[in-house]
């Protein structure tokens, strides 16, 4: 059901709804709600649907949410039925969340990764992701708007807008970037349209969005979590990861997004790991006598002393700092170019040859050819010379992809990350995730300054978590942590006992625009 269908059935709820405030609600404050029976999963599910009927399309005009699930107070019924028999599933039961919308859910929704050739891409599946967080009891709201086609189909791109959804708006200023490509995802989860939300990420598409809407957000290692049924670009890096505005939530979540998939390649390189609490294992989180990595990378010069402060916040809770340098990756950037070009042709193609029989567009090809058709409402602000260049590679069996997959992994892996942990006897790397959030521009697309944290762990399949470090002139940065493959209760708990010891989000206010000027970002 697409958002403007509900607003009848929402205005009725809405007496019900206002009883049931949900604004900066914890997983954990709804879980003991619903425990209790001062909330229902029905009321809390109305109060979301509420705030998005006033604030998405009204209000702030947010363009968050892209679809409603018309399912949503059933699974909301069936959970409270749960309850009253004494047989919840655990902290997700009950619990409204959103799922972005390149991520298939069973609901009669369509998967359109923000893009008009998708339309009628309503496929009655649920990603396998999807699936074990509604065997964890959750109720699916309903899909995020997101940079459409995950932010692929352009180098000049503008994050945040899709031809399906429009552009999201940042809640801290609503002039300035969400980020992309889970760009939905973030600005619905700050501004509280749902508990929290799933994303996905190729190369910063949860960590950006997360940083630059003031939340929690998780890029797991590659592998973790099924991509199965998600709408995809590269198989080397593509993955779903929770965003939420409190690191215990977030891990709330990956408890329930992990477990191996015999259908997905990368999940089988974690099939052995030993499954684990990832939420349970933060209460013994500690950062004393932990050695980390720090990066100091260039930045606004607004951002250094929120960057120091929260180095000091480490020190304080007993880590052991060592300042690092990034070392010269050269080739990196091409390498991983020609590795997502290529597997986008290859990948997209064969997603594409899933989708029911009403989606036209069966080939990357096809794509092409619709957006050309429909260029006034696909390609009013960007056109899709990434698309066209992707159609010209070679194919996966083609030499020249296979060595520039070996290149970057080695870069970004052994011969960066790795390199310093080994250099810095470190387990974990900080780093400030991305710059401020610039300003959205529908003329030259993404711009602003300053340091990017993701591209490391996106090529070599690490996690990576970002964490509120507060706001810079209204404008909320993030801190990362960064670790080896398998190393995600590693940054969770640092992430943790930051995020305990410093308290540095600040919840968004919906202020037309930032106090920055608009030349620096």
């Amino acid at each position: 059901m697409r958002l403007g269908l509900f607003v009848l059935a929402v205005a009725a709820a809405a007496p019900l709804a206002a009883q049931t405030p949900v604004e900066d609600a914890s997983i954990a404050q709804l879980d003991a709600r619903l425990a209790t029976g001062t909330a229902t999963s029905q009321s809390l599910t109305r109060a979301y649907l509420v705030r998005i009927a006033a604030m998405d399309r009204k209000g702030p005009a947010l363009h968050a949410v892209i679809a409603l699930n018309p399912d949503a107070l059933a699974a909301a019924r069936a959970s409270d039925a749960r309850r009253r028999a004494g047989h919840p599933l655990g902290p997700l039961d009950g619990i409204p969340l959103l799922i972005k919308d390149n991520i298939e859910i069973a609901d009669p929704i369509a998967t359109t990764a923000g893009s008009l050739a998708l339309k009628d891409n309503v496929t009655h599946r649920d990603a396998p992701v999807v699936a074990r967080l509604r065997a964890a009891g959750a109720v699916i709201l309903g899909k995020t708007n997101l940079s459409e086609w995950a932010n692929i189909r352009s180098d000049h791109a503008m994050s945040g807008w899709s031809a399906t959804g429009g552009l999201v708006r940042n809640p801290y200023a609503l002039d300035r970037t969400a980020c992309g490509s889970s760009s939905g995802s973030g600005a619905g989860v700050a501004a509280s349209f749902a508990a929290a939300a799933v994303g996905t990420e190729t190369d910063g598409s949860v960590v950006c969005p997360s940083a630059m809407n003031g939340l929690v957000g998780l890029k797991p290692t590659l592998g973790l979590v099924s991509r199965t049924h998600v709408v995809p670009i590269s198989h080397s890096q593509d993955t779903p990861g929770p965003m939420a505005r409190s690191v215990e939530d977030a891990a709330i979540l990956l408890d329930a997004m992990t477990g191996f998939d015999p259908a997905d390649p990368a999940s089988r390189n974690i099939q052995y790991f030993a499954p684990h609490s990832y939420a349970a294992d933060l209460k013994r989180a500690t950062l004393q006598g932990v050695r980390i990595a720090v990066l100091h990378p260039d930045m606004p010069e607004a951002m250094k002393p929120t960057y120091v402060a929260a180095l000091a916040v480490l020190t304080a809770q007993g880590a052991v700092l060592v300042d690092v340098e990034m070392p010269k990756l050269d080739g990196l950037g091409e390498a991983e170019t020609l590795v997502l070009h290529t597997e986008l042709k290859a990948d997209l193609d064969a997603y594409l040859a899933t989708t029911p029989p009403a989606v036209k567009t069966r080939t990357l090809a096809d794509v092409i050819a619709f957006n050309e058709a429909n260029a006034g409402a696909e390609m009013p602000f960007f056109a899709q010379e990434t698309f066209l260049a992707a159609a010209k590679t070679e194919g996966l069996a083609d030499p020249e992809y296979l060595g520039a997959l070996a290149k970057s992994r080695r870069l970004a892996g052994k011969e960066g990350i790795d390199a310093m942990l080994a250099q810095a006897n470190a387990t974990l790397i900080v780093a400030p995730t991305y710059g401020l959030p610039w300003l959205s521009d529908t003329v030259s697309g993404d711009g602003g300054e300053g340091p990017s944290a993701s591209q490391l762990p996106a090529v070599a399949g690490y996690p990576h978590l970002t964490v509120p470090m507060g706001l810079v002139k209204g404008l909320p940065v993030g801190l990362s942590f960064i670790a080896t493959a398998l190393g995600d209760q590693t940054v969770l708990d640092a992430g943790y006992v930051y995020e305990q010891a410093s308290h540095a989000r600040v919840a968004p206010h919906y202020l037309p625009t930032a106090d920055v000027p608009p030349s620096h970002p």
